[in-house]
């Protein structure tokens, strides 16, 4: 697993190529600021070939942060990352992987009657029942989330997932209320707190799409308040001596900044309503930003009057050094489904992103 020392190592070994503020602190250690994602591309050993070469030049280049997921590519990107970590020169111990459980995962390829695969595997084998689903796809309760764990770790071929994330839990407000999703989360946090203290994670957290950027009356709306009172009280159940719940994963980019705009959640001194990242500041969450190139999509369209502010050879570049400016970001992800686009998304990290004042002038 990711460690302090090895975190560290890693760091003095390629810091003094990047800015000063490249590695920031994460979990036990420290992590790059720029991320590796496995989300994009098929389920083809051609991309599989791309993501293996793609994740073992930027782990051997500065970056040492790999997020992926269970159901990422019909499960090929979790066994091209175990692929790419036993190809690197690095160290277990340097580098943190972090993956996700909650939707319903095929294996190796999309079936003809994906409807049919998923009563065969998980509805009659008794992993699930019906109402354990949302949206035909997802489910958070604790056995399928234990279950896809072992099977996560089994993929990447590692003992222990340094944070591992319960993945979109706001789908399952298609079918149940927020009180009841609510439970289920906390339910689901007593299994990996005990899945903690085994060693098989490092920490946990809730990676989502809409859950923590929209406004309190929004349908998908979950309140990182009550997700972080549920964590509380899942590790004092298990008697934990501290709370295992130690990062949020949502969208940031120029295009999907309403992590640092919408104010929706009380603040733990004054009650106050802030962002999704000044509340994980004020209590101490790691932040890691997704989709920080919006698929490819902010490549050629940034607004020109932030453009200008950014710093990078390239608009790519730009993009990610935008989504590593968000104060209490600790990593921003991009794709690394290309290996010619591995070059150009590490020497992002050489540039310094903006500063706190420069980046709240870009919102006003």
């Amino acid at each position: 697993m990711a460690t302090n020392q090895g975190t560290w190592a890693y760091r003095d070994r390629f810091g003094d190529a990047f800015a000063r503020t490249y590695f920031r602190r994460f979990g036990p250690g420290v992590a790059s600021s720029v991320g590796l994602g496995t989300y994009l591309g098929a389920p083809t050993g051609a991309v599989d070939a791309d993501y293996r070469e793609s994740i073992t030049s930027a782990l051997s280049a500065g970056i040492n942060h790999v997020d992926t997921a269970i159901n990422y590519r019909c499960q090929r990107s979790e066994r091209a990352v175990g692929a790419a970590l036993s190809e690197a020169d690095v160290d277990r111990e340097e580098v943190v992987i972090a993956s996700k459980g909650g939707f319903v995962p095929f294996d190796g390829f999309r079936p003809e009657d994906p409807a049919a695969y998923v009563r065969e595997m998980f509805l009659d084998t008794g992993l699930l029942a019906p109402e354990d689903l949302a949206a035909g796809s997802h489910a958070i309760t604790p056995a399928f989330i234990e279950a896809m764990l072992d099977r996560s770790l089994s993929n990447i071929g590692i003992e222990t997932i340094d944070c591992y994330y319960v993945h979109n839990p706001e789908t399952q407000l298609q079918a149940r209320s927020r009180d009841a999703v609510y439970d289920l989360l906390e339910a689901t946090f007593e299994r990996l707190e005990r899945r903690r203290a085994t060693g098989d994670i490092g920490m946990y957290g809730v990676a989502t799409w809409e859950a923590f950027r929209v406004p309190r009356g929004h349908g998908s709306y979950l309140s990182l308040p009550e997700v972080v009172s549920r964590a509380e009280r899942a590790a004092e159940t298990v008697g934990a001596d501290d709370v295992g719940l130690g990062a949020i994963q949502l969208p940031f980019n120029v295009a999907m900044a309403d992590a640092f705009t919408v104010s929706a959640h009380p603040h733990p001194d004054d009650g106050e309503c802030v962002s999704a990242l000044e509340y994980a500041q004020a209590t101490g969450l790691d932040v890691v930003a997704s989709a920080a190139l919006a698929q490819g999509d902010l490549v050629s369209s940034i607004p020109t009057d932030i453009d200008v502010e950014l710093r990078g050879d390239t608009a790519a570049q730009r993009a990610i050094n935008f989504a590593r400016s968000a104060p209490g970001v600790a990593t921003a992800l991009a794709g690394t489904s290309s290996p010619n686009h591995v070059p150009e998304n590490v020497a992002a990290g050489t540039f310094e992103p903006l500063g706190a004042r420069a980046f709240d002038a870009v919102f006003e």
